[in-house]
């Protein structure tokens, strides 16, 4: 057996540098390895299934040879017990990395407020939306939700800061405002995970605290007004076509003006034998995305409508700028204009198609709701019931666009 302990502190510091680089042995494989530069590091050499390695300990003076004996000891006691010290070494090496960049990261976290995701977030809505509507989104964050938390980091945020912000608004009696404040959280707070700003989203699931704002009655014309609506805008010669198209795939779809606002053409599949639109959940009040079937009289608006905004982007832009949405209230200032201002909203016509649909008795309360986007049933009903009833759907959808065709001919 090679002898151990061969070196000392002053021969170590006597080794002269060579042409070459030479070892100091110092046993049990480690040695001191002399650079012609004059650098000294220590070295082990060791077997570790069947392969010869070379651990590097470091420099001399900075590990002593007292240090790296300690640490050839401790090198040997891993080998024997099955552990790779350089694969170890490595390991911690990454590790140390690993929690650096973390640590860059939550200081880079910290830094990023909740003003500057929400701006940010509302700079990438802009275009879907009207320039009222954009307006008042940024007002209501301002006005509402900047004052209390706007300049503190993101990821700081708790459920109880938000519940807190929100319960001023409540207490006020604001609770339409504060329903909407909430699903503007929900949005923003969604968008920072995604953009890892945060973990979780603290605006999530608040809605059974709060007291839900009634329900708005919009104003909507008996069904025996529809013919004299659309003879009016048929011989209206002031609106846009687009408008009147738009009015009329309204009438015909009765979706939400929000949706049939945001359309764009990607969303349309009508090059097939069932012409169909996807209306994306965020284009969707409650925030699910809705298949609609098109009757054969809704595909020639939209066709019409290629003429004039097609084939890309929106399907009912605004006439002066077509990289934006057609105005929230383009559809009811003409309908006010036909001589409706308080008699009908554009909303109305969801309520007049549903109530049609339903007085018709052909067709399930079901298969009508969920045209109408609405949620039946319980929270755990719902879980377990994905029926679409698109079949269905489609043929009530024909139905109903033959229906409103007969009226225009009484």
């Amino acid at each position: 057996m090679k002898p151990t302990n061969q070196l000392t502190e002053l021969s170590i510091k006597q080794a002269k540098p060579k042409e070459k680089q030479y070892k100091l042995t110092d046993g049990e494989g480690m040695y001191l390895r002399v650079y012609p530069n004059g650098s000294k590091y220590w070295q082990l050499q060791y077997w570790f299934d069947g392969k010869q390695k070379i651990l590097s300990i470091g420099v001399w003076p900075n590990i002593s040879l007292k240090d790296a004996r300690e640490k050839r000891y401790e090198a040997k006691k891993k080998i024997k017990d099955g552990i790779n010290p350089i694969e170890e070494k490595r390991k911690e090496r990454q590790d140390h990395l690993d929690r650096a960049h973390e640590d860059k990261l939550e200081a880079q976290k910290k830094t990023i407020t909740f003003r500057k995701v929400a701006e940010e977030w509302h700079k990438r809505q802009t275009n879907r939306w009207g320039e009222k509507h954009t307006i008042d989104v940024l007002n209501s964050l301002k006005y509402h939700v900047y004052p209390d938390f706007g300049e503190r980091p993101i990821s700081d945020i708790t459920k109880q800061d938000v519940i807190e912000n929100l319960r001023k608004l409540e207490s006020e009696g604001k609770y339409e405002t504060c329903y909407r404040v909430m699903q503007r959280l929900v949005t923003i707070f969604e968008y920072a995970e995604i953009e890892e700003h945060c973990i979780g989203n603290p605006a999530r699931g608040l809605q059974k605290i709060f007291t839900k704002p009634q329900p708005k009655h919009h104003a909507f014309l008996p069904i025996s007004e529809l013919p004299v609506f659309m003879k009016k805008m048929e011989d209206d010669s002031g609106a846009f076509p687009t408008t009147k198209l738009a009015m009329m795939f309204m009438i015909h779809v009765f979706v939400r003006t929000n949706s049939l606002r945001q359309a764009m053409w990607n969303d349309f599949n009508l090059e097939c034998d069932e012409p169909l639109w996807i209306v994306p959940d965020y284009d969707m009040k409650n925030g699910i995305e809705l298949h609609v079937p098109l009757s054969s009289q809704s595909v020639k608006i939209l066709e019409d409508m290629k003429l004039f905004s097609g084939p890309d982007g929106f399907v009912f832009p605004q006439v002066r700028n077509p990289q934006k949405a057609m105005s929230e209230n383009t559809l009811l200032y003409f309908s006010n204009r036909l001589g409706y201002a308080g008699r009908n909203t554009v909303h109305g016509f969801r309520t007049v198609a549903s109530t049609s649909l339903h007085n018709s008795e052909r067709w399930k309360h079901e298969v009508v709701e969920k045209q109408m986007s609405h949620l039946v049933g319980t929270k755990v009903s719902r879980a377990y019931n994905k029926a679409e009833h698109l079949n269905k759907r489609r043929e009530m959808l024909q139905w109903w666009s033959n229906y409103v065709d007969s009226l225009l001919v009484l």
